[in-house]
């Protein structure tokens, strides 16, 4: 299995209204893209966050699933969306989960 770790940043113009949207939009993947066992996303509470303020974790059924997720159109459309509204940073970590 793949785990993929994503964190956002977010212009001071992004509203809330628009943050939930991004969440809900992202949660949605797991349904349009083969190969995703399960998919969180959420509104960073911590005060250690480095101007963070959404996380998301993905976790995919092998490689070959990740390696699809990227240029998948749905996954595009919330990328756009996420540049619409004011994304400014991202981190990104992904690695083998080993058993």
């Amino acid at each position: 299995m793949i785990k993929h770790i994503v964190l956002f940043k977010f212009s001071q113009k992004t509203t809330n209204e628009q943050k939930e949207e991004v969440i809900l939009r992202l949660k949605s993947l797991k349904e349009e893209i083969n190969g995703i066992i399960d998919i969180f996303a959420g509104i960073n509470f911590s005060q250690n966050n480095s101007g963070f303020e959404i996380g998301l974790a993905v976790l995919f059924s092998d490689r070959n699933a990740f390696e699809n997720y990227g240029p998948h159109p749905k996954h595009q459309e919330v990328v756009s969306y996420l540049k619409k509204v004011g994304m400014t940073d991202i981190t990104i970590l992904d690695f083998l989960v080993l058993e």
